[in-house]
This record gives C-alpha cells, sequence and structure tokens, in this order.
C-alpha cells in the first residue's frame, strides 16, 4: 500500500512538473523582433540606432533577451513586399515596419503578427488602423501626420526666397501613399497661398534627371521634396540637382540638408524611432496594438544648411534664423 502510494505520488508530481517546466520553457523564450527597413542602411544609421537605444533604455540586450531579424530594401521599394514575406514567414514576435511603404507591405501579408510604426505619415488614410486614439487592428507606434506642416514647409520655402516666388513643384514618389498623402496637402496649402504648384512624380534615380530637366525648363522658382523610400534613397543626389538647378528646394528630412540641400522642416525622425521601442517593449510585455493609441509627432526640426544658401545668393533672413534647430556651415 505504501509503495502504491509513493508511486501515486510520483505520478501527480510528474503531471503537474510537465506543464510547470512548459511554462519556465516558454517564459525563458528570448523575443525575436522583425526590421523591415526601406532605405539604404549605411545612410540611415541614426534611425535604427535610435530604436534599438530606445529598446536598451527599456532593459533589452540584444542577444540576451531581444533577438533581431533584419531586413532592408536598399531604397528599392520593389522588394520591399518580398521582404515582408520573409518576416512574417519567420513567425517573429511583432514587426518594426517604421514607414508607411514598410508598413502597408507587411499589413498585406499578416493579420496576426503586431506592426510597429515610427514615421508612416497617415494611418488612418492608408487604412493601416481605424483611428488615432483606437487602431482597432495590429498596427500601432508613431505617427509624422500633422496638417499643418505642409503649409508651414511652403510658407518657410517663401520666406527664405524672399516672399516674392509663386512657381513652385514638388518631387514625389506616385508609388509612396504618404507621398500622394502630402502631394493632396500641399496643392490645397498651395491653392489658398496662391501659389501656381506642379507635381513631379519620380519612380527611380533614371527619371531624377528628368524631373530636374522640367524644374529649369519650368522656371520653378522653389521645391519641395517629398522623404520617403525613393527619395530618401537619393538624397545627395536629389541635392546635387536642386544646387545645379539653382533652385532653392525644402526638404522632408534632415538628412537631405546633411547632404547638401538648403532646408528641411519635418518630424523629429529619430525621436519617433526612439519612442517606438516602447510600443515594441508593450506588446513583448502581452499590450494589444489594438488598444495602444498612436502618437502623433511633437517635435518638429528646422534644419538649415548656410553653405547651400550661400551657392544660391540667399540671404537667410534673420527672424527665421531665430527659429532654426541646427545649422550646417
Amino acid at each position: 500500500m505504501r509503495l502504491d502510494l509513493c508511486a501515486l505520488l510520483v505520478s501527480v508530481f510528474a503531471l503537474v512538473a510537465v506543464p510547470v517546466a512548459a511554462t519556465a520553457q516558454t517564459q525563458g523564450k528570448i523575443p525575436r523582433v522583425g526590421i523591415l527597413q526601406t532605405w539604404p542602411t549605411a545612410e540611415f544609421v541614426e534611425r535604427l540606432a535610435a530604436f534599438k537605444s530606445g529598446l536598451r533604455a527599456l532593459g533589452y540586450v540584444e542577444a540576451q533577451n531581444i533577438l533581431f531579424e533584419f531586413r532592408s530594401a536598399e531604397g528599392k521599394t520593389s522588394e520591399v513586399p518580398k521582404l515582408a514575406s520573409e518576416l512574417v514567414g519567420l513567425n517573429v514576435d511583432v514587426i518594426f515596419a517604421p514607414t508607411t511603404v514598410a508598413a502597408m507591405a507587411v499589413h498585406a501579408k499578416t493579420r496576426q503578427i503586431p506592426i510597429v510604426i515610427a514615421v508612416a505619415a497617415d494611418p488612418v488614410a492608408a487604412r493601416l488602423i481605424s483611428t488615432l486614439a483606437h487602431p482597432g487592428g495590429y498596427v500601432t507606434g508613431m505617427t509624422t501626420n500633422n496638417l499643418d506642416i505642409i503649409p508651414k514647409r511652403l510658407q518657410l520655402l517663401r520666406e527664405i526666397t524672399g516672399g516674392r516666388a509663386s512657381r513652385a513643384a514638388m518631387l514625389y514618389a506616385p508609388g509612396d501613399a504618404s507621398n500622394v498623402l502630402g502631394l493632396h496637402q500641399a496643392q490645397d496649402a498651395a491653392r489658398q497661398l496662391g501659389i501656381d504648384l506642379r507635381p513631379i512624380g519620380v519612380r527611380n534615380e533614371e527619371e531624377l534627371r528628368g524631373a530636374f530637366s522640367s524644374v529649369r525648363a519650368e522656371k520653378i522658382e522653389m521645391l519641395l521634396v517629398s522623404a520617403g523610400a525613393v527619395t530618401d534613397s537619393h538624397a545627395r543626389k536629389i541635392a546635387e540637382l536642386a544646387a545645379a538647378s539653382r533652385v532653392p528646394a525644402l526638404y522632408g528630412a534632415p538628412e537631405f540638408v546633411e547632404a547638401g540641400g538648403l532646408i528641411s522642416y519635418s518630424a523629429s525622425f529619430i525621436d519617433n524611432f526612439r519612442g517606438a521601442a516602447s510600443y515594441v517593449d508593450k506588446i513583448l510585455k502581452g499590450a494589444k496594438p489594438a488598444d495602444m493609441p498612436v502618437e502623433q509627432s511633437s517635435k518638429f526640426l528646422l534644419v538649415v544648411n548656410r553653405k547651400a544658401a550661400r551657392s544660391l545668393g540667399l540671404n537667410i533672413p534673420p527672424s527665421l534664423m531665430l527659429r532654426v534647430d541646427r545649422v550646417i556651415e
């Protein structure tokens, strides 16, 4: 009887121990975060570094308690859907798809893996979420959406060109949903400001020279350049072509100004990438993207390249310089 009782206790203990061990193994699993980047890795290292820095501040150490599966389209938007499929196929715990192009590609492949955005221009218009306050699906994070930023860019361009320019163009990528949204906002703002705005679409590097030939032929006085997978990938070339065409250009990201462009006014991409880390952290701890409000950018940066201004013969008004966050000499 005593032996039978001992055997029974051993059996019961074994049954209880199996799920406990399994649970411990599950809890000890290192989470994997997929990262889908659209622009060239070597030219935009600070953005990804800010995201990883944000995770480190929350206690994550790569290879110890977090793993990354990194994919980059290196500026080739046609590669993004394939790379999105690869990350979905790996069944990672969450995918960081910072841009509109990346997020839409992943969203088209899965409705199960949480997606975190960082600089998507308008996730509602892109049908990634229902509303900013109540995303309602598998996408959440941060957005650069701000209805005032496009009119502000046009006003800044007018100010830096002396307030007389009325013929403008906007360089954008037709295949980038955020660029198309920005174009519509720019057209509305241009009408209100009495500016004649000409849209110029570019899909690749080959089309850039033709775009600037049009800028020169049509005597464009000021140029808006959208930020996005296509334009970001050719930031230096675009800045060079704008300088050669003698057209003052305002860009949608600071990296263009660092590459020699005149002026940029945009959300702080670095802050957004760092802030996106907190969304990944909460999701890994069990939060549902549907219940996590998407945060709008609150910090905007005005960056000016004085050397570019001098080469164009522009005197930057003192009133504008007082608002500049960063000057590149």
